[in-house]
């Protein structure tokens, strides 16, 4: 009889903690301490491990050794020889095989035969860079067997399977438990992600009313991180739309059918989410547009402003300088000392030359006046 389960994926969702020095340098989370691209490697049978093998070939020996049991072959970068080794044991096609070993795929399910190939992207935010890094997983699942190849540091392949040989009724469900598990790890990873970047977007909010100079870069940079986020995280719609087609024709238990709807409900949440994002930051940028327009705009209209006080100041200036510039003329005139000058022997000369002045000056005054200059 089958055992019962009540929510295994709350029990196998990873935590986010630092990896302990002291762990044996065959855990997979551990890739650089390891000499070899085989990190971590067992047999399982009833979902207990009876085998640590230390290579390929004691692996194969030991899966013939244990009829009914499963291989869970982890592999950091591995080389062409480990990967070709792989395939003509356990019959992967030559595309997957090709694919697994130049990387940088994005993701997606393919099936060949019984084998079935799933390249995942795991996401993991870093807040102080605000940056999104990528760690990409490359899964074969046969009968028999479960193959991962990492090609970066991330997924911590290590807390699932510790978390699985835990609980070994969940184990000893088969290469397709441990393939959704990974998935549901792999998707769990992305809420932290989808937090990080909501939190970003409050503070871009905040910035862009308060005319912070910067915030346009901030929007940039933070849309790229959201779109290449999406391109890791959706595709896992369709993939799980292709497992989900295949529950009936190989007979899937409803007990992982229900397990994986329940990572397909988390992967159309992110996805929901990453596309809210996008529309958050394109108004955002629009508004932030709007907003330095705006500014710019108050900022021309006080530099008119500025300038046209100038200029009033200027007229003023002027008029006053026309003005006094007509007695000057005159008295310059009379100043003249040349002999035979008429108005120098007229009785009314002096009176006329201060009315003259007084006159021509009052006549600038009204024109000027009249014309706003004062």
């Amino acid at each position: 009889m089958a055992p019962e389960f009540h929510n295994p994926f709350r029990i196998l969702s990873p935590r986010r903690s630092a990896p302990s020095e002291s762990q044996d340098a065959d855990a997979e989370d551990s890739p650089r301490q390891a000499r070899s691209s085989l990190i971590n490697n067992a047999i399982y049978e009833g979902g207990r491990r009876v085998e640590t093998p230390t290579s390929l070939g004691a692996t194969y020996a030991a899966l013939d050794a244990h009829p009914g049991s499963m291989a869970w072959i982890g592999l950091y970068r591995p080389s062409t020889e480990e990967i070709t080794s792989l395939a003509e044991q356990f019959g992967l096609h030559e595309l997957a095989v090709e694919d697994a070993i130049l990387a940088h795929q994005r993701p997606k399910i393919e099936r060949y035969g019984s084998t079935l190939f799933v390249v995942l992207r795991a996401a993991r935010y870093v807040d102080s860079e605000e940056e999104v890094e990528f760690g990409e997983l490359h899964i074969f699942v046969g009968k028999n067997f479960v193959i991962t190849v990492r090609h970066s540091e991330s997924p911590d392949l290590s807390v699932i399977r510790s978390r699985l040989e835990g609980t070994p009724e969940l184990l000893a469900r088969g290469p397709e438990f441990v393939l959704y598990a990974i998935l549901d790890a792999v998707v769990d990873g992305y809420l932290p992600v989808v937090g990080g970047l909501s939190n970003d977007i409050d503070e871009i909010e905040i910035q862009v009313f308060e005319g912070d100079p910067r915030v346009s870069r901030r929007i940039y940079e933070l849309s790229r991180e959201v779109i290449d986020f999406q391109r890791a995280a959706q595709p896992l719609v369709g993939i799980l739309e292709q497992i989900t087609q295949g529950f009936d024709k190989y007979e899937i238990e409803e007990e992982l059918r229900q397990y994986l709807r329940d990572v397909a409900d988390h992967v159309i949440h992110v996805t929901e989410r990453i596309e809210e994002f996008r529309i958050l930051l394109r108004d955002i940028l629009t508004v932030n547009g709007t907003l330095v327009a705006q500014r710019q705009n108050e900022d021309m209209q006080k530099v008119g402003e500025a300038s046209n006080r100038q200029a009033e100041e200027a007229r003023k200036i002027s008029a006053w300088a026309a003005i006094l510039f007509t007695p000057s003329i005159i008295t310059g005139i009379y100043g003249m000392n040349f002999a035979f000058m008429p108005e120098l022997h007229w009785t009314w000369g002096y009176p006329f030359a201060i009315l003259l002045m007084v006159a021509v000056s009052g006549a600038l005054f009204w024109v000027f006046r009249k014309r706003k200059w004062l």
